[in-house]
């Protein structure tokens, strides 16, 4: 496989960061990753595995190998009333999605056009609308840095929580995963309660929902909300939904009683960080060549020609404001770099 050198990276991230990689290769299989790491010198650099690009802010060139994974494939197997999917790491998730809802597969309708592919979907438990991965994760398949093994992770073996994985606390950097089994459902278990789904399904006169309306109603409400990566640089959500313990939130609530909230594990609260972020005047805001995207405050945006450092020094701000006012925290769901 060969290393390409001073690679530009501009086209392979969402917020159209204009940065260059030391060293980059392209996978296309797992031989090519036994290939790749069987050489010495690539082990002795800095390494980050590229997939869609959407969950990521680059600050500055990255010293180091870029792996990009476009490892291909989606097989299909019955287990009883279930449907196991997998597919390859490098896959479009939405192209995955729109295959499930076209096949009739339920479980992962929810999550239509998020952007990325599958590989990264069991490493950040990519959730949307009341729908997490580790809902629907049978296992991953993974290659071993350290020793070219390909290994299995099952759910347990993946400690999943809001927004995490095995893959981003102990085993970071150790792992780059190959294929995803998801397991699906030919009897739809609809989850509609979240966010706009059901106020829109309402909307349009759909009272008995397929799989299909209720992925086309999440696509709708997230083409109003959020805005194209191919027309304006953006990583999607810049943010991670606040959780914090229901003593904090009776506070909140007394203070700011149309908070909105969810029920989040161990009695604790989500809060929705856009929210937060839009009452302190945040949304729609353009500061240099960054800001906030016009229709949801949680979206950070590229209007042209900002640096991976503009954008960082603007989220901190939104953070410190956001403390300042409701004494929450709020952590980046994008990876910095």
């Amino acid at each position: 496989m060969p290393l390409l050198e001073n690679y530009a990276l501009k086209q392979l991230n969402t917020f159209g960061v204009d940065v260059n990689a030391k060293l980059y290769v392209e996978i296309f299989s797992e031989a090519d990753l036994l290939e790749v790491f069987s050489n010495q010198a690539v082990k002795e650099n800095k390494l980050l595995v590229l997939g869609g690009g959407s969950n990521m802010l680059f600050t500055k060139d990255y010293d180091g190998l870029v792996v990009k994974i476009s490892i291909k494939g989606i097989d299909v197997k019955e287990d009883g009333n279930d449907i196991l999917v997998t597919a390859g790491a490098g896959e479009v998730w939405d192209s995955l999605v729109k295959y499930c809802v076209a096949n009739k597969y339920a479980g992962i309708e929810n999550l239509t056009l998020i952007p990325g592919t599958v590989g990264a979907s069991p490493i950040q438990n990519i959730g949307a609308y009341g729908v997490e991965i580790k809902d629907v994760f049978e296992s991953c398949t993974a290659f071993e840095i350290a020793t070219g093994q390909i290994k299995t992770f099952s759910k347990a073996d993946c400690g999943f929580a809001y927004r995490e994985s095995v893959f981003k606390g102990k085993l970071k950097g150790q792992f780059i995963v190959t294929a995803v089994t998801y397991r699906l459902s030919r009897t739809a278990k609809l989850q509609t309660h979240y966010g706009a789904i059901n106020a829109e399904l309402e909307r349009r006169g759909i009272t008995t929902p397929t799989i299909a309306d209720v992925s086309e109603v999440v696509a709708a409400i997230r083409v109003s909300k959020l805005p194209d990566p191919s027309t304006i640089g953006n990583a999607g959500s810049f943010f991670k939904n606040p959780i914090i313990s229901r003593q904090v939130f009776d506070d909140l609530l007394a203070q700011f009683p149309d908070i909105p909230h969810y029920p989040a594990p161990d009695g604790r609260v989500k809060l929705a960080a856009g929210w937060l972020i839009e009452a302190c005047g945040f949304k729609g805001v353009v500061e240099g060549n960054t800001g906030t995207w016009k229709n949801q405050a949680l979206v950070l945006v590229n209007h042209g020609g900002a640096t991976g450092q503009e954008v960082y020094r603007f989220s901190e701000k939104i953070i410190n404001t956001v403390q300042q006012k409701f004494g929450v925290l709020l952590e980046r769901e994008v990876n910095i770099f």
